[in-house]
């Protein structure tokens, strides 16, 4: 111990407050270091967390969807074994076909164009402008231009537009139907061969091209596939709250 306590005392007593202040320093970089990592984290990755859960959901999603298709695939070939020989029966069937394309719940095949939307470049760099993100208002407007362009049948993102489709901005990612889609969105159409030329004739789809991709800085790519599969729709077919309107009391009156 007096060995020790020796050495202790022949040591400069500069080193032994270099030492301690050393280590201090070394203390107050790693609890800084810790402390700003998680910051720099969130701000660079805040949509990440979202965009994988919504992935996740959607995985989901097209299991169930699979199964809905398959089910409904069964009823299909059920109603065609047990089909009438009739003119009656033939008309009853014609009847339900065309009502299932009407309601989106076939497969259709044909003419097609795809309208991709993502964000804009620049987004990472400017966190918070809005204007640089796709939203459920710009792939509305897609929609609707390719409806005016004559589209038989469109999806989002493999997601059959119907009636009762809402699209609805969630988080980072879109609502569409039932489903949680991811960025970039792929908005399908099957329609005459014309339906391009239609679109690009549109004076409100050139403003709206203008507006997102000229100004802002979305990016759009269009794309024209000889044949092109729009899936049929496996969401929920049961309205809950619609009901027909009253018909009006005959009037009393001749």
């Amino acid at each position: 111990m007096s060995g020790v306590a020796a050495r202790m005392r022949s040591i400069p007593t500069w080193e032994i407050t270099l030492f301690l202040a050393l280590v201090s320093l070394g203390f107050l970089i790693a609890a800084q270091v810790r402390s700003e990592t998680p910051r720099v984290r969130y701000t660079s990755q805040e949509r990440a967390p979202l965009i994988e859960t919504a992935l996740g959901l959607q995985a989901q999603q097209k299991s169930l969807q699979v199964q809905i298709l398959d089910l409904r695939s069964r009823i299909a070939s059920a109603e065609v074994a047990t089909q009438g020989s009739g003119a009656i029966a033939t008309q009853l069937n014609d009847a339900l076909f065309q009502a299932r394309l009407s309601a989106g719940l076939t497969a259709l095949e044909g003419n097609g164009l795809v309208v991709q939307l993502e964000d804009a470049p620049q987004v990472s760099q400017a966190a918070g402008s809005a204007d640089l993100l796709v939203t459920g208002r710009d792939v509305r407007t897609v929609v609707e231009e390719l409806w005016l362009a004559g589209a038989e049948a469109v999806a989002v993102n493999d997601e059959r537009v119907v009636s009762a489709t809402s699209i609805i901005d969630i988080g980072g990612s879109l609502l569409v139907n039932s489903a949680y889609v991811a960025p970039p969105y792929q908005v399908k159409a099957v329609g005459p061969a014309d339906m391009y030329a239609q679109l690009a004739g549109s004076a409100s789809w050139v403003d709206f091209v203008a507006s997102r991709a000229g100004q802002n800085g979305i990016r759009l790519a269009i794309a024209q596939p000889a044949s092109l599969l729009v899936p049929a729709y496996a969401g929920s077919v049961t309205i809950r709250y619609a009901q027909p309107p009253a018909s009006a009391a005959p009037s009393a009156n001749p």
